[in-house]
């Protein structure tokens, strides 16, 4: 339950992040007051969702949920527990919830802080901030999600876990070979052809 309470508090984060990130242009246009405020109050509660989401992925870990494909994959329930709370950002999923809870921190402290600003500019910053919170949270949700349930691989008995960890870890091999291939596809220039010499 706590780690569909964090998926459902990083998708209101979203919710937050585009408020944030729309409102206070538009204010900052019109020379509105109260559409700028909402940069600040958008930023303050995209900290406080997206860190109430990083304690709940935290909380897998720190409690051996093993149904949730992260904690599976990158925890032990022998480890010490300083490898636990540090095995959250210890990944790709968790690395990217702990970025995204630094830069929902710095939106926060301009929100907070920033009272010094001309309105407009502040309200600007916070948008531009908003802008990239989204960005991030789009490519969580949508691409690396730490919350994704492993529907009952953890429950399963040894022989067919392997099985599907091997399963998993052949099609993680095909898609890094794809990878591999389109990136150095990429790379990979034109010979130049030589110039004809002159006669």
């Amino acid at each position: 339950m706590i780690v569909e309470l964090g998926h459902f508090l990083l998708a209101c984060a979203l919710a937050a992040a585009l408020l944030q990130s729309t409102l206070p242009v538009v204010g900052a246009f019109r020379n509105e007051a109260r559409l700028m405020a909402v940069g600040t109050t958008g930023a303050l509660a995209s900290f406080t969702l997206i860190g109430l989401s990083y304690l709940a992925l935290t909380w897998a870990y720190v409690t051996s949920d093993f149904s949730v494909i992260n904690v599976w994959e990158n925890s032990h329930s022998l480890m010490p527990m300083v490898y636990k709370i540090s095995g959250v950002w210890g990944n790709h999923e968790g690395s990217m919830m702990l970025w995204l809870l630094i830069l929902a921190f710095f939106s926060a402290l301009v929100a907070g802080f920033g009272g010094n600003l001309p309105k407009s500019l502040k309200a600007n910053a916070l948008a531009v901030q908003g802008w990239i919170t989204v960005a991030f949270l789009l490519f969580i949700l949508l691409t690396s999600n730490p919350f994704l349930r492993t529907f009952g691989i953890a429950e399963l008995t040894p022989r067919r876990r392997r099985v599907a960890t091997s399963t998993r870890c052949c099609r993680i091999s095909a898609w890094r070979s794809i990878r591999r291939c389109s990136i150095s596809a990429m790379s990979a220039s034109p010979s130049a052809s030589p110039s004809p010499s002159p006669p």
